[in-house]
């Protein structure tokens, strides 16, 4: 204590003080047999790119969600390297490559139709960085060492790094262990780390969901209190992200994670439409149960079916209220339609290629439901027929049309002109119940009128 005090008044360091960062910087280092990390998981062009920066005096390594599915054996969708080299030093040594990103530059290295992220390890944060009245950091380029960039990262078990070279890893703050455990845990305090990007709101609720995670009480504290600051997100960022939590293969997993974790209120029109509309509850889990077996069976999904699928009742609701305002069935559709897009593309600065299929599938259902003549026929040339129809099996199967509408469609689509042209014969079954004839009645005598007598 004494030695202490007099080195704090001759302004001298503490050698234990300095001892201890060093310390700290010092990564856990797991041998293959330590980890388990399977080669075969892990991508050939991330291989080729680490080696490649490698060879030229870099440090590279395989970083973040691909290190942690390795670890959990699972095969990694995406492969993000970190490196070493600056920038303008990655770009030089690919034929492929693309500066982007303005919040912190990165480079995109192509090979065919594999795109790998390759960034430069980041520095400790700056203070001086600019920052908007709320704390969000807007733009930062300070690059560093290895250990800072594993700090300024989310999650432990997003903070470790693979050498495919040497199959070891570097693990700075206790993923593995975090791993082991099916534990989500920040880094740093975590109420200045979901300020400086409040998308890490979302990104907690989508990892704890898809992993099966618990999250680590200090880490959860915060997060119903910040949920507002998502509201101070670019709608571009956040799309991208509850693309990414609606895609995960768990979708519904992840909206009830979110209503748990207090995110569902005032997060953004639409999940407030997809967790507390009665009328489309069905449906709605019905649509993300089938884009979670599509993502499961590595089936392409569409993110405008998807979306088209979430606020479809919210389009029959508008669309229920112009026609009894007095507007034709058809062009109160229309209008429906034009609300719901432009309050969601305000909101979720959804994309025009994403807002156009919606409306096309929409604008589809009244069509499937001209059986005769040529109608049926036109259908068939409809370029977006097929998204058409399976939102219309959809429909059935939640039990909002009758199931005989997708039957007869189902017939009409696969027959044969013999099979079709029978098809146009046959009366659905509404119109069928309403034709049938009625039994007639005898009619009832008056009680006052008296009978008849018999002949004799």
């Amino acid at each position: 204590m004494i030695k202490k005090f007099i080195r704090k008044i001759l302004g001298v360091k503490d050698p234990e003080q300095d001892a201890a960062p060093s310390k700290k910087n010092k990564p856990k280092v797991l041998s293959a047999k330590e980890h388990g990390i399977d080669p075969d998981l892990v991508s050939n062009n991330a291989v080729r790119v680490t080696q490649t920066l490698q060879e030229n005096g870099f440090k590279a390594f395989i970083v973040g969600g691909a290190v942690r599915d390795l670890l959990l054996g699972i095969k990694p969708k995406d492969f993000d390297i970190a490196t070493n080299a600056t920038p303008e030093q990655v770009r030089r040594l690919f034929r492929r490559a693309f500066l982007i990103g303005r919040r912190f530059q990165i480079v995109h290295v192509m090979f065919g139709s594999d795109l790998l992220e390759v960034t430069t390890f980041r520095g400790e944060a700056k203070n001086e960085a600019p920052k908007d009245e709320h704390g969000r950091v807007l733009r930062d380029n300070t690059f560093g060492e290895q250990y800072e960039d594993a700090a300024r990262r989310d999650f432990t078990i997003n903070a470790m790094y693979y050498d495919p070279a040497t199959q070891t890893v570097l693990d700075y703050h206790g993923g593995i262990a975090d791993i082991r455990k099916k534990t989500l845990r920040i880094i740093g305090v975590p109420e200045l780390r979901f300020r400086e990007d409040p998308v890490r709101l979302l990104r907690v609720v989508r990892f704890a969901a898809k992993l099966q995670f618990s999250i680590e009480a200090e880490t959860r504290k915060p997060i119903p209190v910040m949920a507002a600051l998502i509201n101070n997100v670019p709608s571009a960022r956040v799309f991208d992200e509850m693309l990414k939590l609606l895609m995960s293969g768990h979708a519904m997993a992840c909206l009830q994670q979110l209503r748990k974790e207090g995110l569902h209120h005032g997060l953004m029109p639409l999940l407030d439409v997809v967790l507390e509309q009665p009328l489309g509850e069905r449906f709605v889990t019905l649509a993300l149960a089938n884009t979670d077996e599509r993502v499961k069976q590595g089936k392409t999904v569409s993110p405008g079916f998807l979306f088209a699928s979430l606020l479809w009742h919210q389009v029959v609701e508008k669309w229920e209220a112009y026609k009894t305002a007095g507007e034709l069935s058809i062009p109160a559709l229309h209008l429906a339609v034009d609300d719901v897009l432009n309050t969601q593309s305000d909101a979720l600065a959804l994309q025009r290629k994403i807002g156009s299929d919606m409306r096309d599938i929409w604008a589809m259902q009244p069509r499937f439901e001209k059986r005769t003549g040529k109608a049926p026929y036109k259908l068939l040339e409809n370029t977006r027929l097929r998204a058409g129809y399976d939102f219309l099996l959809l429909r059935c199967a939640s039990g909002e049309i009758d199931a005989e509408m997708g039957e007869w469609w189902t017939a009409f689509m696969e027959g044969d002109e013999e099979e079709r042209a029978y098809l146009l014969t046959v009366k659905p079954k509404s119109a069928t119940a309403q034709a049938a004839p009625t039994k007639k009645r005898r009619p009832r005598r008056s009680p006052n009128r008296a009978a008849k007598p018999k002949p004799e």
